[in-house]
């Protein structure tokens, strides 16, 4: 059939890997004016503080605010939010919650030591982040899902101090948002955002005290200000655009098929939505039924834009290339639409996310199935895995060394010190060798 609707690729053709490669790549590094704006964002708010987090937040949300102050929001609005959203909406709300914690649970370090027979202890101590900000998009972005997704881990992990920046245009707060935070458990909420926010969180204000480590997504500027700011706190990741990889042995409905596609496709234009099968019949029939289903949908000029631009329908003759091309990928998330997922699950080495079986949609993932839905994106997969209560967590090693183990590694420790050319490092181990 004639394909206008987005590139069609097969597999076995001399040119596939570089044309793959090629749509896979996509520009992240931001422009000189962001660059620029971010940095004197950055510079201005560790120079002046609320001062300049009032002028920014003024500006660009448009608000008349004359106090810091007036930026936290108040314990009576976050409650006024949770309890005036429907009753619908706050049962699905919590049932996310209680899912999220569920499985974050499970996700916990602990602390372990052994003992050596000389009596050396030998060790690692687990203890949460002291203080975390969570940044949560505004204005046409709301996401309470997301707040979800970041603060419930947190907490499970133990921080302490969870705080919330979340902008606020023409002064206007999305109650669901709030209805969230109230539900995982966020310590302060501040209604600040972009880059101006991303340094209040990492250098602190007089209003706003620094915190250890920022998670969330945002724009490019926010994604900016993150990589600036790295180094003096902690970052969770620098998330690029939504993808979504379907991998399906032409069994499944095309429309469930089609629609799991569009649910990555309508995040924005440079969303990647990837279908892969060895029945090419089957791709037809998708890409019809997504020519005939995307017309149903609100957003489908963003999903046309972003299928023409960047998505993909991969012909492969069989399942060992079809798991060369998804570990190639690496993809955030993968929906092995297939009889038997469970066997090719356990061949992928790179994704965020695996859904297995014809009715593990990557939609439930997003909202409510337990796993956290923020994943590693643009191939970094690779080496990066999903947020959990892991990344709210520092390890740190124990090391108690007995009288007679002095010893024995103190002659080791000697010999290696001196081919270095340490001498107080040789003199340290040496003072505690007896005999």
């Amino acid at each position: 059939m004639k394909n206008d609707f987005t590139q069609r690729l097969d597999a076995t053709l001399p040119d596939f890997w570089d044309q793959l490669a090629a749509r896979l790549a996509w520009q992240d590094d931001a422009d000189q004016d962001v660059v620029s704006f971010v940095n004197k964002a950055i510079t201005d708010i560790r120079s002046t503080g609320d001062q300049a987090l009032l002028e920014y937040t003024n500006k660009f949300d448009r608000v008349e605010l004359s106090s810091a102050t007036e930026l936290k929001v108040s314990q009576v609005q976050i409650e006024s939010a949770l309890a005036g959203i429907s009753d619908e909406r706050r049962s699905a709300l919590q049932a996310a919650a209680d899912r999220i914690k569920q499985y974050a649970k499970r996700q916990k370090l602990e602390s372990w030591s052994y003992t050596e027979p000389d009596g050396t202890v030998l060790g690692q101590q687990v203890s949460a982040v002291d203080s975390v900000g969570l940044y949560v998009p505004g204005g046409k972005a709301a996401y309470p899902s997301s707040v979800l997704m970041n603060a419930i881990p947190a907490k499970v992990a133990g921080v302490a101090r969870l705080v919330m920046v979340v902008p606020s245009p023409d002064g206007e707060l999305d109650q669901m948002v709030l209805a969230a935070a109230a539900i995982a458990g966020v310590d302060e909420i501040f209604t600040i955002g972009g880059a101006q926010a991303i340094a209040a969180l990492a250098y602190g204000t007089e209003t706003i005290p620094a915190v250890d480590k920022i998670v969330g997504p945002g724009n490019i500027y926010v994604a900016t200000a993150k990589r600036m700011v790295y180094g003096k706190v902690g970052i969770d990741n620098i998330a690029g655009p939504s993808e979504i990889l379907v991998y399906c042995d032409g069994k499944t409905d095309p429309d469930w098929i089609a629609m799991d596609l569009f649910s990555q496709a309508e995040h924005d234009e440079l969303a990647q939505a990837i279908l892969i099968s060895s029945d090419s019949q089957f791709i037809d029939q998708v890409e019809s039924a997504m020519q005939r289903l995307v017309e149903q949908l609100p957003r489908q000029d963003i999903i046309r834009s972003s299928m023409k631009n960047r998505g993909l329908l991969i012909d492969t003759p069989g399942e060992n290339l079809a798991l060369q091309v998804i570990n190639y990928i690496a993809p955030e998330h993968l929906e092995l639409s297939v009889a038997d997922p469970e066997s090719i699950a356990s061949q992928v080495r790179h994704s965020g996310a695996i859904f297995m079986g014809r009715y593990s949609s990557e939609a439930l993932g997003d909202y409510c199935a337990g796993p956290n839905h923020v994943l590693p994106t643009s191939r970094t997969a690779r080496f990066s895995s999903p947020l959990g209560v892991y990344d709210f967590q520092k390890r740190s090693s124990l090391i108690n060394v007995s009288e007679k183990g002095a010893t024995s590694l103190g002659k080791i420790a000697t010999v290696l010190a001196e081919a270095e050319g340490l001498d107080a490092h040789a003199g340290s181990a040496a003072y505690r060798i007896k005999g």
